[in-house]
């Protein structure tokens, strides 16, 4: 299946750059972005996204909140999310494994899977029924890592790479504003009627995204056989990710300020009980304006890699988050504002120039275990800092460790900032006439390697 021409190569080459002059006027995002969902096989994909990622964002936190309802206990709950994030450490088997398969059906296959695996949590009642919270929300974390290895793909193959910064920068504006709106809704529905409910609703949601991807029509071929076996095949992305100049850079200016970005987690209860002397309910109106900034940073960010390039895109999202932290070192509500806006601006700035500059920079039979393997990279030391960070709030004042998550963050971004030159612009790329099949686009079709 061959893509249609990009906006950038549907007229002749001499008419190209009145058209991207005409664009800029208009604004580059909208343009762009209507050009993607123009796309019958990506509308189909981000109808199915959609659905899967509302199921996601009802569930995570209504979960937490079931184990501290049954339990009473604070510690339980967090390690909730904690086992969520634990299967990390599968990440490149997990990444092997999905190579392997056809990215459409392996979709399928996992979206269903996730809904059979939230079935036990119809049958907890009380205390000692925890574990299977417990267990069901890792395996929900395992196939969280599975989904998004074979999404990266799957965009990858429908969407050509003109056009990869504005299908990202479209899923993260969907994804920010559910995270607006869905865990707030899922601890409701949990409040209101009760945990089956809210299972039903994820289940049917991740349901509803198989059978929409079942429409879709994708022509892949069987993919190519591992040259190698064993641990040499399973390493194979962190070994991508090391030595291609760009990734590289990426992962280790964002690895860095991971180190620090998760104290952020224990810090804002003390900015708000200590600073503003505001219950810790009021954490959750921060955490909606940080979702307001999400929303217009996942607008924008397309146009920002477009502009700067992905490690560019990349470092600003980084950069943002010094500043941000920096403002909450002093407590005035107007200043914590502006803080979490801008640190709600660098998360989608982050994540579609890390997620398109593996698309662009990966060959098709590698981008489960290079996707698998900067997840775990980056989720890795996010989890060890949020532990760190519940421990050192108890132990320094909040003001000075927002002080240090400031400087470490600006370094990181000004690191990945000097590194930018390593990613072009994609306006100068989607300028330059291009076959209507990427020369690495058709691997999966035709099953090469």
């Amino acid at each position: 299946m061959r893509p249609p021409r990009s906006v950038w190569t549907a007229r002749p080459a001499s008419e190209a750059p009145a058209r991207a002059c005409h664009e800029t006027k208009r604004g580059p995002w909208r343009d762009l972005m209507r050009t993607v969902l123009r796309r019958p096989d990506f509308r189909l994909l981000f109808a199915a996204l959609v659905a899967s990622m509302a199921a996601e964002s009802v569930l995570l936190l209504a979960l937490a909140v079931w184990v501290k309802d049954l339990t009473g206990s604070d510690s339980m709950a967090g390690a909730t999310i904690f086992a969520v994030i634990a299967p990390m450490a599968l990440a490149p088997l997990v990444g092997w494994v999905v190579d392997r398969y056809r990215r459409r059906q392996f979709f399928i296959a996992a979206n269903l899977v996730a809904a059979v695996l939230l079935g036990p949590l119809l049958m907890v009642r009380d205390r000692s029924d925890v574990w299977v919270i417990y267990v069901v929300a890792a395996l929900y974390g395992l196939s969280y890592i599975t989904l998004t290895a074979v999404l990266n793909g799957l965009i990858r193959h429908l969407v050509p790479p003109d056009l990869l910064a504005d299908a990202n920068g479209l899923l993260q504006t969907v994804r920010q504003g559910l995270r607006l709106i869905g865990p707030l809704a899922g601890a409701g529905v949990y409040a209101a009627v009760g945990g089956w409910l809210l299972v039903l609703l994820a289940m049917t949601g991740f349901v509803t995204a198989a059978a929409v991807v079942a429409r879709l029509r994708v022509e892949e071929g069987t993919p190519a056989r591992p040259d190698r076996r064993g641990p040499s095949e399973l390493g194979a992305g962190l070994r991508h990710l090391t030595g291609e100049p760009a990734l590289r850079r990426a992962l280790l200016g964002y690895g860095l300020g991971s180190l620090v970005m998760g104290f952020t987690e224990s810090l804002i209860f003390a900015y708000v009980d200590l600073g503003l002397h505001r219950d810790a309910a009021f954490v959750g109106v921060l955490v909606m304006v940080q979702g307001v900034g999400g929303l217009v940073g996942g607008l924008f960010s397309a146009a920002v890699v477009r502009r700067f390039g992905e490690v560019g895109a990349l470092a600003a999202g980084v950069t943002f988050f010094g500043p941000a932290a920096l403002a909450l070192a002093y407590p005035r509500l107007w200043l914590g504002v502006v803080a979490l806006l801008l640190a709600g601006l660098s998360l989608p700035l982050t994540m579609v120039g890390l997620n398109t500059l593996i698309q662009r920079r990966t060959p098709p039979r590698l981008l489960g275990r290079v996707t698998a393997a900067s997840e775990a990279l980056v989720s890795g030391p996010q989890a060890l800092s949020i532990g760190t960070g519940a421990l050192l709030v108890g132990v320094f004042d909040y003001r000075l460790l927002f002080a240090l998550v400031g400087a470490v963050t600006t370094a990181a971004g000004i690191y990945l900032w000097r590194g930018r030159g390593l990613t072009a612009p994609v306006a100068v790329l989607a300028r330059i006439p291009s076959p209507r099949r990427p020369a690495d686009d058709g691997v999966l079709s035709r099953g090469g390697s």
